[in-house]
């Protein structure tokens, strides 16, 4: 249930936030990838580099950054909107009674405000605590309000008594966890979408043929991402660099009119994504054998491939989302407008070929999700971007 997911887990201020190191990776093992928040109070539990070093992401705890030019005080916005599932654990009993009266002091409690997610909760503190009026009605208006929470255990203390107060098991979180994002319908729950990734190559010859670097990373994210909003995904890919994802049929193909042919095959789907990097030309003729450099001629015939986003435009049924691709090196936003209206398309994700780590190859990107009346840009890693795009267009 957790593969592919996107987490966030809150640690705040108690003894049991080093067991949150646990669960972190816990989560990475069942597939998830997490980004991590603290109060302040519990980095003096934990220190910052070890959730750094074991999520790969900075941890979010202060609001405001030390650098006044940065943007990281929005961080709370972009990870409210990225995040699948919320887990604070541990969650003690001065945060619990902050999310439950809206305050938001910190970076924790104000993406909780801001999470589109459900927000799971692990109240975690000594027995008498738990036990007192005060928690008790801020856990009952934590229900009220539609927050998970997962019961702690009884058993021995910090301050050396027995009681209920103690942070539930790993496996009995992760358990809960995995039910929560179970019941969670995506806004692509029952629908059909087919991805295109990677290369095509048109053969000269057997050991010859005309392609482009394309390594298939933003259709497999594309994928991915259509995968953990709930859609039945079909990617259908090129020669890739990079490893097919589980649970998603593949179809490998090599030639432009291979990509065709199965394209058309798979037309009725409900949502086409077309990123594949595909060759406009082809030869005219391509040789059985290896052409030897001295029988070879100093000039190649090419003729034009099927213009497959274009065909499917004029074949679009009635409800079907057809989003393209187009990589430029100059006038992005005039020639993916263009290709907007041209080929018929719902959407075009348009990126420049002359952007800083962007394009072919990169894990990074830079990309402007064009519409008939909008224009978005996104940036960062590939498989962040890919999964608000389809947010943007499916929310």
């Amino acid at each position: 249930m957790l593969s592919g997911k996107r987490i966030i887990l809150g640690v705040t201020g108690g003894i049991a936030a080093y067991k949150a190191a646990f669960l972190l990776r816990e989560f990475q093992k069942a597939g998830a990838e997490v980004r991590v928040t603290m109060t302040p109070s519990a980095t003096r539990f934990v220190g910052l580099e070890t959730f750094a070093s074991l999520s790969g992401h900075e941890v979010a705890v202060e609001i405001f950054p030390d650098d006044p030019g940065s943007s990281d005080w929005t961080r709370h916005i972009n990870w409210g909107e990225w995040a699948d599932l919320f887990v604070i654990a541990p969650c003690t009993a001065n945060t619990l009674a902050k999310i439950t009266n809206g305050i938001s002091d910190n970076m924790l409690t104000s993406t909780v405000l801001a999470a589109r997610c459900p927000v799971l909760l692990c109240p975690t503190m000594d027995g008498e605590m738990y036990e007192s009026p005060g928690v008790s009605k801020n856990i009952k208006t934590a229900q009220e309000f539609g927050y998970h929470v997962l019961e702690p255990e009884a058993g021995y203390l910090a301050s050396g008594l027995v009681g209920k107060g103690r942070l539930p098991e790993t496996e009995d979180i992760i358990e809960k966890a995995s039910e929560i994002i179970g019941s969670i319908k995506g806004p692509l729950e029952g629908k059909k979408v087919i991805v295109t990734a990677g290369p095509t190559r048109e053969h000269i010859d057997p050991v010859r043929f005309i392609s482009n670097p394309s390594s298939g990373k933003m259709g497999v994210a594309m994928a991915k991402a259509a995968q953990s909003l709930g859609a039945d995904v079909t990617l259908i890919h090129g020669p890739i660099s990079v490893s097919k994802p589980e649970g998603i049929h593949s179809i490998n193909i090599t030639t432009t009119a291979d990509l065709f042919e199965a394209v058309k095959e798979y037309r009725d789907a409900d949502v086409i994504i077309m990123a594949a990097a595909v060759s406009d030309f082809t030869p005219t003729e391509i040789h059985q054998q290896k052409v030897k450099k001295a029988e070879g001629e100093n000039s190649i015939g090419l003729k034009r491939t099927q213009d497959i986003l274009a065909w499917l435009g004029e074949h679009k049924k009635e409800g079907q989302v057809l989003i393209g691709f187009a990589m430029e090196t100059e006038n992005l936003i005039e020639n993916a407008t263009s290709k907007l209206k041209k080929k018929n398309a719902d959407w075009i994700i348009a990126n420049s070929l002359n952007d800083k780590d962007a394009g072919f190859e990169a894990d990074t990107n830079t990309v402007h999700l064009l519409g008939i009346d909008s224009d978005q840009e996104f940036q960062g890693p590939k498989k962040d971007i890919a999964i608000e795009i389809l947010n943007t267009i499916f929310r």
